[in-house]
């Protein structure tokens, strides 16, 4: 009697966990938000810290070639003194007396100059008109006069590098090496993204799994509770049976925990609410993907940004030694201008008596001795250039190498998806044998047991081939930027 009712408490206990799991299920599944890989992916582009900081730093370079861009075109200036007053009391040698002058001037004078990026030019229209009231008080006489300076001036500076085209260059190198660091940002962000993704469902797979565990354990223990009810088996059996399931029960509230934990990474990677309930669905059925090793290679070579990056840290290297090389050199400016100058007490007749004003002005800048400076600054320099080549060699090694190690990884798990698809079969197989042989009495729960760990573990194991299958095709799809899924070359997004 005692042992009736113990099984029967036994019994009540595992019907209860049972419900209380499957109300929790019910409850979790209503409020539960489902997100596919692709929606994930779109959620962590909006909201992910990494992303805003590259898509920031892109702005940035991006105004910055704006505005130097804007600096090439006409500038317009009008600067304006109303007044310029000024009293000075002076000693003049030529009278031997002091001298009290007064001076009053307003003026404004308006230019307009275009840089000529193509010669590192300036160009400039200039036009100065002035009004000044003098009293000397040596001669007791004050003066007025209106004046006005009109001259078209020319600045191009010889024997140097053109620097305005320079720096526009580098600007845009930066914008571009800029547009390429985000691109490669998103990419990295899907490779995370889906690693996550994987993570969560393999544990979601994985609870899937124990909970048919658990279910098969439930039906073993009730089996060898009936048997031992009726004295067809020994109650060690029983007990063994109550250990299987008390085994699974825990296996099951273990899943579930990582379950959980796998689900709050994933959140904060996407930036959701840690608070929100979500899950993740997949296909991860396996189909063969046609890939071509010499065509992933060849477009890996000729796409991948990290490539551009190198060439770009190739130039501005080269950028660097024509600034050095520009250290202490021989150079020269020439200056030109032509205009016309008139000026009258009254203003109608400014020009009335018109005054030509050619200036012609040519300068050198001859460096005579630096001490070895620029020599050692240029190998310095030439130094920089050539490890940034060999960079640029080694990046392109591993390329290959890295294609090459993703492709007969691909290869590999296509062997192993599907001797897990046939270990799964069978496992299930003899599960349902040995399930149908412990029923008749021929099996003990211990060797009951066994298969079915050795059933969880092919579904495991499938599930595992298929997950890394599907992250080694994006490895490759990342490596080469063309993705073997759709057949369609990569298009990063600037």
């Amino acid at each position: 009697m005692n042992q009736q009712l113990a099984t029967n408490l036994r019994r009540s206990a595992a019907i209860l966990f049972i419900a209380m799991v499957g109300l929790a299920a019910s409850q979790s599944a209503v409020a539960q938000r489902v997100l596919t890989l692709e929606e994930s992916i779109n959620i962590a582009k909006t909201s992910s810290p990494d992303i805003r900081k590259s898509t920031l730093n892109l702005l940035s370079n991006q105004k910055s070639l704006d505005a130097q861009r804007a600096s090439l075109k006409s500038r317009f200036a009008l600067d304006i003194t109303p007044i310029d007053f000024s009293r000075t009391r002076l000693f003049n040698d030529f009278f031997s007396t002091f001298n009290t002058n007064e001076d009053y001037n307003s003026f404004a004078n308006f230019s307009v100059s275009q840089p000529i990026i193509h010669t590192d030019a300036t160009i400039s229209l200039n036009n100065r008109l002035g009004y000044r009231n003098n009293f000397s008080e040596a001669q007791d006489l004050r003066t007025k006069n209106y004046s006005n300076n009109l001259f078209l001036q020319l600045d191009q500076p010889i024997f140097t590098y053109n620097r305005n085209k320079l720096q526009l260059r580098e600007l845009e190198l930066n914008l571009e090496n800029a547009q390429l660091s985000n691109a490669m940002q998103l990419l990295s962000l899907e490779r995370n993204v889906t690693q996550s993704f994987y993570n969560l469902y393999q544990a979601q797979n994985a609870l899937e799994i124990a909970q048919d565990e658990y279910d098969n354990q439930q039906v073993s223990y009730e089996i060898t509770s009936n048997k031992v009810e009726a004295d067809l088996l020994a109650e060690e059996e029983l007990y063994q049976a109550e250990l299987n399931l008390a085994t699974s029960r825990s296996t099951l509230q273990n899943q579930q925990v990582t379950v959980d934990n796998a689900a709050d990474d994933f959140k904060l990677l996407l930036g959701l609410d840690l608070t929100e309930n979500i899950s993740v669905e997949v296909n991860v059925n396996f189909v063969t993907r046609e890939v071509d090793l010499n065509q992933a290679i060849l477009h890996g070579l000729d796409q991948r940004m990290e490539l551009r990056q190198r060439a770009i840290d190739i130039e501005r290297s080269e950028f660097e030694l024509i600034r050095t090389n520009a250290l202490n050199e021989f150079k020269g400016s020439i200056s030109l201008s032509m205009g016309v100058f008139g000026n009258d007490p009254n203003f109608g007749d400014i020009y009335a008596q018109p005054q030509n004003n050619p200036r012609v002005a040519v300068t050198f800048s001859i460096p005579l001795w630096d001490w070895g400076e620029k020599r050692a600054r240029l190998a310095a320099g030439t130094a920089n250039l050539d490890m940034t080549k060999i960079d640029l060699q080694n990046q392109k090694n591993d390329i290959v190498i890295n294609i090459r190690k993703t492709y007969r990884n691909l290869q590999n798990l296509e062997t192993q998806i599907e001797i897990s698809q046939q270990n799964v079969k069978n496992a299930e197989l003899t599960y349902e044998i040995n399930l149908e042989r412990y029923r008749n009495g021929d099996l003990t729960s211990m060797d009951l047991n066994l298969f079915q760990n050795q059933l969880s573990e092919q579904k495991n194991s499938l599930a595992t081939s298929l997950i890394n299958y599907k992250i080694e095709l994006l490895n490759l799809k990342i490596l080469s930027l063309y993705d073997f899924e759709t057949q369609q070359p990569v298009i990063p997004t600037f």
